[in-house]
């Protein structure tokens, strides 16, 4: 599990790839008990299920290079059984090319 944080990284805003604008996160299995995904200032947590995803914001629609401070989240402790999950994260800019020039 981890923590509550936010997916946005200020300094990303002056490099190439530009900040993280999307959370993509995938359940790739049912958990029996917790594991959750909570959103803390949005009372809101997401239950893991196999094959359903959950995507969020880190900017506001308004100003895609200012963060949504609404977004913190945290991964929940699993209580029984194991959690797997897969994420990607969306930029503003041309990642792929940033990484490629080694400036990500």
């Amino acid at each position: 599990y981890y923590k509550q944080h936010h997916d946005y990284i200020e300094y990303q805003q002056e490099m190439p790839c530009g900040v993280r604008m999307l959370t993509l996160f995938l359940y790739l299995n049912d958990v029996e008990e917790g594991g959750g995904t909570a959103f803390p200032l949005l009372g809101l947590t997401v239950q893991p299920k196999k094959g359903n995803a959950v995507l969020w914001p880190s900017v506001l629609d308004e100003a895609p290079e200012k963060k949504d401070g609404r977004t913190d989240h945290e991964a929940l402790p699993v209580i029984k059984g194991v959690k797997y999950g897969a994420n990607a994260w969306i930029h503003t800019r041309n990642y792929r090319l940033a990484e490629k020039m080694d400036c990500t």
